[in-house]
């Protein structure tokens, strides 16, 4: 099926994106002796993911539908969509697993453990009022009266009042996006608000590699 001008134009942003994540991969491994060093790597790094989501929420204006289907990602990276991303709970796996193997945030004190933890939380509830409200979505869209309404449009009548329940439909969609993703900001600007840079850095590796890794593996199968 042939892309769509958004799909097209998303595509290639997202296989830039990620050559670039990997690049930036590969500056996060490397030893600093400079605490200036590793500030100035997480701030290109929160840039970069800004970047992504400023980019993102202009395109999903134009054709939001596209994000819930994206084409740009392979099945492995479709298999790990929540809500047109990353589920924001999977980064604290991230601190979990460098905690037990000892390869990194090894130096997390007590009450930052205790303010990871009170993080979690909060997202973790913040992830159930994203999935209900996506579920209301779902809900409206199978909403008999929305069913007809569409069945009507590609018919080529009621016209008018199609047009406006659409519209409805499509910016339910894109406001239950902005909320997913708006979570997967909160949560990562929460922990590196609890780190000092080294361990910012740290994590940023980890989930780095995750997301390069698993564009890989998705390729090859």
């Amino acid at each position: 099926m042939k892309q769509t001008a958004i799909e097209e134009k998303f595509s290639d942003f997202y296989e830039k994106w990620v050559c670039q994540l990997e690049e930036y991969h590969r500056f996060l491994l490397q030893d600093y002796t400079h605490q200036s060093d590793y500030e100035n790597l997480v701030a290109k790094m929160t840039t970069h993911h800004k970047n992504y989501y400023r980019f993102k929420w202009s395109a999903a204006h134009e054709d939001v539908c596209a994000f819930f289907t994206p084409v740009w990602l392979t099945p492995l990276e479709n298999a790990y969509l929540w809500v047109t991303g990353w589920k924001p709970s999977a980064v604290f796996r991230f601190v979990d697993s460098l905690r037990q193997t000892g390869t990194g945030l090894v130096d997390l004190t007590e009450e930052q453990v205790k303010r990871i933890e009170g993080l979690r939380l909060k997202i973790k509830m913040e992830e159930e009022k994203v999935e209900r409200e996506m579920e209301r979505q779902q809900v409206g869209m199978a909403d008999r009266r929305m069913v007809e309404l569409l069945r009507l449009t590609r018919g080529g009548g009621g016209d008018a009042v199609a047009v406006v329940a659409l519209k409805g439909l499509l910016s339910g969609l894109e406001r239950v996006m902005k909320m997913g993703d708006c979570v997967r900001l909160k949560t990562l600007k929460g922990l590196l608000d609890l780190m000092n840079p080294k361990q910012c850095v740290e994590l940023l590796a980890a989930q780095s590699m995750f997301h390069v890794q698993l564009r890989k593996w998705g390729k090859k199968l």
